[in-house]
Formats: structure tokens, C-alpha cells, sequence
């Protein structure tokens, strides 16, 4: 495993989440858990963690959220319009997120954290 600390953009309150940080924590590496509804990203380190991802910023959309459904649903917006979107209503970002050095995953399944340790 990388000597990186293990970041994950964490939401107490999804199971997936909470599931992601259960498999962290039995790895026994230093983790930070960075609670993204509280202290949401800026706007460039959102932009550098979709690269990492190697994914478009719709992708990463959490499109069931209401304010999804009211506001962005049926808009065809550019890359960094949507990353903006993401910024002002972090619940859009789709989680868990775990990050390692220059290596990012979407925990979905949760399950999937584990192929970037």
C-alpha cells in the first residue's frame, strides 16, 4: 500500500458510506474523513478530484436529490457549470469517494474502495 494518507469524502448518515469506512478501517491505514456536506470542496479541488476519478462531472451528479430534480434536471450544462453546481449543493456529489495519492474511486458498491489500496 502507498505511504498516501486514505481520503474519503464521507456522509455519516448513507450506509454505502459508512460501509466504505468500515473496509478502510480494516486495512489499517491512516484515513481522513472529510465529512464533503459539512465542509464542501472548492471549486478546483472538486475539478482535480473528477480528474482523478477519470470521469465527467454528470457522473458524478447525484440525480435523485431534490434539488437535482428542481433545479438541474433536463439543463445541458458545461463541465465546470456542473462542477459549480456540485460546490453550491454538495449534496449532489455522489459518495463514497476515496482517494489514494494520485487514485480516486466511487465506493459504489462500497467494495470498490479497496482496488485503489
Amino acid at each position: 500500500m502507498a505511504a498516501d494518507k486514505i481520503i474519503i469524502f464521507h456522509n455519516p448518515r448513507c450506509s454505502k458510506s459508512r460501509e466504505a469506512l468500515g473496509l478502510l478501517n480494516e486495512v489499517n491505514c491512516e484515513i481522513e474523513v472529510v465529512e464533503y456536506l459539512k465542509d464542501a470542496p472548492s471549486f478546483d479541488s472538486l475539478k482535480a478530484l473528477i480528474a482523478k476519478l477519470g470521469i465527467e462531472p454528470q457522473a458524478l451528479l447525484r440525480t435523485g436529490e431534490t434539488v437535482f430534480k428542481e433545479n438541474y434536471k433536463g439543463k445541458t450544462l458545461s463541465a465546470d457549470q456542473w462542477i459549480q453546481a456540485m460546490v453550491e449543493h454538495p449534496v449532489l456529489i455522489e459518495r463514497p469517494i476515496v482517494i489514494n495519492g494520485n487514485k480516486a474511486v466511487i465506493g459504489r458498491p462500497p467494495v470498490l474502495v479497496t482496488t485503489i489500496l
